[in-house]
């Protein structure tokens, strides 16, 4: 779900940018907020670590190949903190991997990490109906999980739609584009499991970890 360079029209990419500086900022300053600010960079070095280290994680699901992106993970477990520790390891995939690329970073920034966010704010929901309970914890987390590769995979058809030359064939890109998104159903439903079963032991034994969001 990585956008290479090369692909999108500058304005697209030069707007991706604004975009994800903008939202990079808002997430500081409600980090800032806090009581303690530094309190949550342990834990969002160590999953920034994790989503950096998810691309590699391949899964071949005929006639194409996905791997986990996980950032409705990190959503519930980072909140804010979410937005710039994808940015971080989008860079270093590109970078390292070339996954993606450094003109589309920004793009790539807003198609992870904007579900990222919306996941955090669905899982945060819990909380407010009745308390949380084992049962709501992990409904809710599969529901982020699921939400937040859903958004992502959507976007990520819209800019490819939205950005491809018009010299390729709309009909060929299109059935492209319906091929993407189908092979990635057996992903959403994974990653939906990963992240439920993941929020349901925290909430057993490090349930302090899903708070504060």
């Amino acid at each position: 779900m990585h956008i290479p360079d090369g692909i999108l029209p500058l304005p697209i990419t030069l707007g991706g940018y604004v975009l994800a500086v903008s939202v990079t900022w808002a997430c500081l300053h409600r980090i800032n907020q806090r009581e303690d600010p530094r309190e949550g960079i342990p834990k969002a070095a160590l999953l920034t670590a994790a989503f950096f280290l998810a691309s590699l994680i391949h899964i071949p699901l005929p006639p194409a190949s996905v791997h986990l992106v996980l950032n409705g993970l990190l959503g519930i477990l980072l909140g804010p903190f979410a937005f710039p520790a994808i940015i971080i390891g989008l860079f270093f995939q590109a970078v390292m991997f070339g996954h993606g690329g450094l003109t589309t970073l920004g793009v790539n920034a807003i198609i992870l990490g904007g579900p990222a966010l919306a996941a955090a704010a669905l899982f945060s929901v819990h909380t407010r109906v009745n308390g949380p309970s084992p049962g709501k914890v992990t409904a809710f987390a599969f529901l982020a999980g699921v939400v937040a590769v859903s958004f992502s995979v959507l976007l990520f058809a819209a800019c490819l739609l939205i950005g491809m030359p018009a010299h390729i064939d709309a009909v060929v890109e299109r059935s492209a584009l319906t091929l993407l998104v189908l092979s990635h159903i057996p992903l959403i439903v994974l990653e939906g499991l990963i992240v439920g079963l993941v929020a349901a032991f925290l909430f057993r034994v490090r349930p302090h970890l899903l708070e504060g969001l």
